[in-house]
Formats: structure tokens, C-alpha cells, sequence
């Protein structure tokens, strides 16, 4: 197994600053909380479509009691699926679950896009295993993030065995392992974006794209630490950081680049934090690291929508909008048309009709509509009850993931 890139540098050994324990303060961010809030149920809709259409050949009915009991959903199973009839067709006595001919058609869509993309997805894949001193990641944990990835369902059989040359399980099969490590895609994102704007050269520093929500400041002295950290010498990511001092602002901009290179890895920009967690656990960040999410808000958005945190990387966004749409993004969208399709359909037989205009704009916006001028207005019609719990959880969100036990201080904005 390849061993990782080594470049000792004594000259970054920069001891840490006054700045590494301070807090920065949360803002929130309603075109990114409108990001995360659009995707409400999501996951469980995908999950359900996959255990339907994914087996060859597909069952014309299941049963409710067969569904996965793997499946997240956020209330009784049967509620869900009518909730989403324009999706899922049911059927009594007894109760099963098949497919609408809407939502057989849009597999058959996205079958083809995961076909026209496979080579991207492996080389995203391979990225991601690149980035772990092992060169090998838990493949529950690629499971886990296999969605944010734009991998299909049965990736181990439909994706792996493709590339031999670059995936290989281990013996026990718990472990995805790297086969062979491609200098040529060594190259973070940011390096990248340095590289197509500003003539970057190895070595060179390179400052993060910062942007902040609408009336967002921070005071002047973190600004002035901020600015000198931008200036820093940009680690690669791909190259051993061991010799970097454990506590020192080079070692936190280059947690901050690995960070920054696993939500740019995703097709939507953005993962959960708590999966994030995990997959920084897995990489070997050094402890704290998951404090520079919520100190770097700049770079990083902390929304607490849905009853989580998720992480987003705000320069792939503008408002609510990704700069650059992957084409399983595009898919995405059309699930989503499709399951606020559904809830239409179930509020007018109710006699309770929603007003949908705004998020059916929104979901359109996404298929290339090009959007107004004007200011966006988002509306958090589902989600109002949360609304001072999320406020609060977003100035202690740090408190309650501390890895550390020493005393930060306060630096106000």
C-alpha cells in the first residue's frame, strides 16, 4: 500500500494563538436553512424507493411488514406512504407498498445518470480513501455516506468490481482499501480553484473563499487573527501532516482543508455533522477538530433545521442555489418535485390545500429556471415550533461536542 507524501517543513511549526480557545459567534443563514429544510424526508424516501426498485427483477408489491426495518422513517411507515401517494401506491388486505409508474420512470432516469457518472463517483471514492492515512475507510462508513457520495445502493456489486484497480475489500470485508493512489488527483478543491484563478504553485498560500450571512460581523481582533491565518501556507491535504505541532493555527487551517475537501467530495455540498464527525474520526483529525466548524462560520454553515446539525459548505452555494449542480443533484430535485407532488395530492383530498407555489418555484429554480433579482423569502412553515430551539442550539452547539476541557472564551460579533 502506497505510503503518504512526506514534506517536512521546520518553518511551520507555528506555535498557537490567543484565538484557538476563542468562540465565535453562530449566525443564521435562511437561504442554507432553506438548503437543508427542502430535503425534510428525504432520506427515507430514497431508501424506500431503493428497497422497491433496486432487486432484479424489481417485486411488483411488498409487503409493509418486509420494508427495512433499517429505514429512518420520522413517523409510523404507513402514514408516510400516503403522505407521498404520488410516489408510493398502497394496497390492502394485506397492507403492501409498490411503485407509481411517476416514480418507476425517475429511477429509470437516475439508473442512467449513475451510469453516465460512474467514472466521477470512483474518482471521488478514491479521493475520499486518499485522505485517510490508511488508505482504507470501514465500508459501513462509506455505506453510511453513500448518499452524500451520489453512490448507488448496491455500490459493493454495481460500482467496486468495476474498478479493480482502485478498490479492494479486506480479507474480513469490514474495510474499503485504496489500490493505487493517483497523483494526478492529489489536487484538493481549493487548490484547484487557487490554480484556475491565480496561478497557484505548490507551497503558496491559499486563503479559504470566506462569505457571511446578512449582518454578520465579527469583532475587529478575530478578523485580525482570521486575516493572518489566510495567509498561512496551504498544507495539501494529501501529504503526511504528522510533523505539523498538534496545537498550532498551520495544523488547524489544515484540518480545515480536509474538512473542506470531504463536503467538495459530495454531490449536494454539504453532510450531516454527526456523520462528518465520524468520517473526520476516521481520517484521524487531530481532537477538537470538530470545533473549527463552528469557529470558521465563514466557511462553514452549522444549520440546526430538522431536528440536526448539518454542515454546508457555503462557497458551493449562492442563496439556496448550488454554483455547480451535480447531475444526481438534478435527480434529487425531481424526488423532491415529486414528493411535494404527493403532499399536494394528500392535502386536497383532505380538503386541506397547501400553499406549494413557493417550494414548487424553488424546486424549479433548481432545474435551471433562471431566479429573480430580488430577495428570496423563505418560509419555515413545518419547522415554526423549532424556531427558538434552533437559535439556541446554535450558540451552544459547540459547548455540547467539546472535546476539550479547558475554559474558552468569548469573542463577541
Amino acid at each position: 500500500m502506497p505510503l503518504l507524501p512526506r514534506r517536512p517543513v521546520a518553518a511551520l511549526y507555528v506555535p498557537a494563538r490567543g484565538l484557538l480557545e476563542a468562540r465565535v459567534p453562530w449566525g443564521r443563514d435562511r437561504a442554507l436553512d432553506h438548503v437543508v429544510e427542502r430535503e425534510r424526508h428525504l432520506v427515507p424516501f430514497l431508501l424506500t424507493k431503493d428497497a422497491l426498485l433496486t432487486a432484479a427483477p424489481p417485486p411488483h408489491a411488498v409487503p409493509l411488514h418486509a420494508l427495512p426495518s433499517s429505514i429512518p422513517f420520522p413517523f409510523r411507515p404507513l402514514r408516510f406512504l400516503r403522505l407521498y401517494g404520488s410516489a408510493f401506491a398502497l394496497s390492502e388486505h394485506p397492507v403492501t407498498v409498490s411503485p407509481t409508474q411517476r416514480l418507476s420512470a425517475l429511477h429509470l432516469d437516475e439508473a442512467q445518470v449513475v451510469d453516465a457518472t460512474r467514472a466521477d463517483a470512483a474518482d471521488r471514492l478514491l479521493r475520499l480513501l486518499m485522505l485517510a492515512p490508511s488508505r482504507a475507510l470501514p465500508l459501513h462508513l462509506v455505506a453510511r455516506v453513500r448518499l452524500d457520495l451520489g453512490l448507488p445502493s448496491d455500490f459493493p456489486r454495481s460500482l467496486l468490481p468495476h474498478y479493480p484497480d482502485y478498490f479492494a475489500l479486506s480479507a474480513d470485508g469490514r474495510l474499503l482499501e485504496l489500490v493505487c493512489y493517483r497523483k494526478d488527483l492529489a489536487v484538493s478543491d481549493v487548490q484547484s480553484y487557487a490554480q484556475r484563478t491565480g496561478g497557484y504553485k505548490v507551497g503558496d498560500p491559499i486563503a479559504f473563499q470566506l462569505s457571511f450571512p446578512r449582518g454578520f460581523e465579527l469583532h475587529k481582533n478575530v478578523r485580525k487573527w482570521l486575516d493572518d491565518w489566510q495567509k498561512l501556507p496551504y498544507i495539501s491535504l494529501y501529504e503526511d501532516g504528522t510533523h505539523l505541532g498538534p496545537r498550532s493555527d498551520i495544523t488547524e487551517k489544515r484540518t480545515v482543508a480536509v474538512l473542506h475537501e470531504a463536503l467538495s467530495l459530495t454531490v449536494g455540498k454539504k453532510m450531516e455533522k454527526e456523520v462528518l464527525v465520524k468520517l473526520g474520526e476516521a481520517l484521524r483529525l487531530p481532537p477538537g477538530f470538530r470545533k473549527v466548524l463552528a469557529k470558521h462560520p465563514g466557511i462553514f454553515y452549522l444549520s440546526h433545521k430538522l431536528r440536526t446539525q448539518t454542515v454546508v459548505l457555503r462557497e458551493a452555494y449562492r442563496r439556496h442555489m448550488l454554483v455547480v449542480k451535480h447531475p444526481m443533484m438534478g435527480i434529487r430535485y425531481q424526488y423532491l418535485h415529486l414528493m411535494h407532488m404527493g403532499k399536494e395530492e394528500a392535502g386536497k383530498a383532505k380538503g386541506k390545500e397547501r400553499k406549494t407555489v413557493r417550494g414548487e418555484q424553488m424546486i424549479g429554480d433548481e432545474y435551471g429556471v433562471d431566479e429573480e433579482n430580488g430577495e428570496e423569502e423563505y418560509d419555515d412553515e413545518e419547522d415554526e415550533e423549532d424556531e427558538g430551539d434552533d437559535i439556541e442550539a446554535g450558540a451552544a452547539s459547540e459547548d455540547e461536542d467539546s472535546d476539550d476541557e479547558d475554559t474558552e472564551n468569548t469573542a463577541e460579533g
